[in-house]
């Protein structure tokens, strides 16, 4: 596996693969990799020629009571990882290769009506960091195809109307979510459970499955049902961020009438956010 740690490097070896014409899957990280990730990579690989993942801890996505510092960097590991898995190359940049001119003077990408809803709400700015960085990263990387957790719903959904409303020649690969034996979402964040709230955290996506069912068996006031669904994770000691129903490509509030659904949920154990959805049809 090549390592590639500055954006020249990385448009000479770019430039190398155009005259080849091989396809190239994309699979941007914040590394602290886990088996979530490497569903991405395995996902890219059936699909691509070559395949390129990134690993870069953004702080623009951050925000002001979000420790950046304590993120878990697991470099060594990740790489061990995704050589397993056969990536062709890791691009690795450091904070000054992607924000040269800093983060208080970069430009930035915003998509309106997505980002301040939602996960949104209690994490300003973060989707405005994202979409930034995955359009700096699209326009270093040059990928066919980039793949993107469903996890992340409505980073999803906000990378697919970015690309869209920004003409990019990439197509976004969303991949099912990866669960763990009891249903839990994989994520880097379940690294913080301790063992009690890791017993608990697999609740959060029991939770998505009885709303699917009420909706499904024909309860439609979704409020009520979103009102008990939270009272039911607080009851098991969450705190609870939000609990909605919404459409599934607007990311509206459900409504009488929709039928491509998606329940998404953020709640806290302690100090460890966990966020999950659920899609389904009525």
């Amino acid at each position: 596996m090549q390592v590639i740690t500055t954006v020249s490097e990385l448009r000479a070896w770019r430039k190398a693969l155009y005259q080849q014409g091989k396809q190239v899957g994309f699979v941007p990280t914040m590394g602290n990799l886990h088996e979530g990730h490497l569903q991405l990579v395995k996902a890219a690989s059936a699909e691509c020629d070559v395949v390129i993942a990134s690993i870069f801890v953004n702080p623009m996505q951050f925000g002001q009571n979000e420790d950046l510092d304590a993120y878990p960097r697991t470099i060594e590991a990740d790489k061990t990882k995704l050589i397993a898995q056969g990536v062709d190359v890791l691009f690795l940049p450091a904070v000054d290769e992607m924000y040269p001119r800093g983060l208080n003077r970069q430009t930035f990408v915003e998509v309106p009506g997505l980002s301040d809803i939602i996960c949104g709400v209690t994490r300003p700015g973060h989707f405005r960091g994202v979409a930034t960085v995955v359009s700096k990263l699209f326009n270093m990387v040059v990928p066919d195809q980039a793949f993107f957790g469903e996890k992340d719903f409505q980073q999803l959904q906000v990378i697919q109307t970015m690309v869209k409303d920004l003409s990019m020649d990439v197509v976004i690969c969303p991949v099912a979510t990866e669960r763990e034996a009891d249903g839990l979402a994989m994520s880097s964040r379940n690294g913080y459970l301790n063992e009690k709230e890791r017993k608990i955290a697999p609740f959060v996506f029991q939770t998505l499955k009885n709303i699917r069912a009420a909706v499904q068996a024909g309860q439609s006031n979704y409020r009520l049902v979103e009102k008990e669904a939270q009272q039911a994770l607080d009851v098991e000691g969450f705190k609870t961020d939000y609990v909605t129903i919404r459409e599934s490509e607007t990311l509206r509030e459900a409504q009488s009438g929709d039928t491509d659904l998606v329940v998404l949920i953020a709640a806290y154990l302690r100090t460890t956010r966990l966020i999950d959805n659920l899609r389904f049809k009525i």
